[in-house]
């Protein structure tokens, strides 16, 4: 049994950035040279993030989430993004990924919300779906995105049916690679699991959420059912609970006794998963849990955990 450890987005170990931005406020200001530094921005993000899969790859890190601000001002209804100017980079960043078996998703913002009572939410949403489609399109790479539910308005029965519903105004290659995670708030581990077998999508499980927003549920009873949700191997996302107090916030490491209970809990299934570690210190975090794993006498190769 394998489980592959991975991190979101920005390292804190280098200096790079695939998620420099430009603000419609700022672009609006300089008139004709704001596509200039449209372009040079999204091209900056683009040299980060070969450096930051560099980076990735001498580390034998292969679980990785692209930031979702790769391209500023996206889909901005006046702005015109041609993304096929940048095909060349694209493809260039799908075949390092690709020659390099790296699992790659992307997650949402939280104001891209399916199941929002507001038709221009629900259009945007949908719009910046189509375009991350497009994106990995190009990438020619295999891709898991991720949201949530989304809002509760009119209590969570007509929450979870508006995102069904809205889910099938979905293109079918978005809905093949849509996931769902559950949220530390609202929609529990039940909701989703219930949405994702009725739409036949995989679930994500977040387990620091699940300990936020569990009522009265027991893990144990639920990762079979998650697992089956999956095609190809699991992703579980993981983090720790800064303190008591701010419960719902992120460490900047992962409690490794937290951790350890977790892996108890995977080993019945002998089962191959990777886990995205959701820690403020991004790798650093990870390579600190990796150095105490293998103190407690794990077998660790890399980046990746036998069991």
């Amino acid at each position: 049994m394998k489980i592959k450890l991975g991190y979101a987005c920005l390292p804190v170990s280098i200096n790079e950035t695939s998620s420099s931005m430009l603000t419609y406020t700022y672009f609006k200001r300089l008139g004709s040279n704001g596509y200039n530094k449209l372009n040079e921005i999204i091209l900056s993000n683009f040299k980060s993030l070969k450096e930051i899969l560099k980076y990735n790859i001498a580390n034998e890190i292969y679980v990785f989430r692209i930031t979702s601000n790769l391209f500023p001002l996206a889909t901005h209804p006046h702005v015109s993004l041609d993304l096929k100017k940048y095909q060349s980079n694209l493809e260039e960043i799908g075949n390092i990924i690709n020659q390099n078996h790296i699992r790659v998703s992307l997650h949402l913002d939280p104001y891209y919300v399916l199941n929002s009572i507001r038709d221009d939410v629900v259009s945007s949403t949908i719009n910046i779906l189509t375009f991350y489609q497009n994106m990995f399109k190009y990438m020619n790479i295999d891709y898991k995105i991720v949201t949530h539910v989304g809002g509760k308005a009119g209590g969570k029965k007509l929450g979870m049916k508006r995102f069904i519903d809205h889910f099938y105004l979905l293109d079918y290659d978005i809905k093949k690679h849509l996931i769902l995670e559950n949220d530390d708030k609202v929609y529990n581990i039940r909701n989703v699991l219930s949405i994702c077998k009725k739409i036949n999508i995989p679930f994500v499980l977040d387990y620091h959420h699940f300990m936020c927003n569990k009522n009265n549920e027991k893990i144990d009873d639920y990762l079979d059912k998650i697992f089956d949700t999956w095609d190809t191997i699991p992703k579980i996302h993981f983090s720790s609970p800064k303190s008591k107090k701010e419960k719902r916030a992120h460490h900047d490491y992962i409690d490794i006794n937290m951790f350890v209970k977790f892996l108890d809990k995977l080993k019945i299934f002998n089962k191959d998963i990777d886990i995205m570690i959701e820690a403020k210190f991004k790798d650093e975090a990870l390579f600190r849990l990796v150095r105490q794993l293998k103190y407690l006498g794990y077998k660790v190769e890399g980046t990746i955990i036998f069991l």
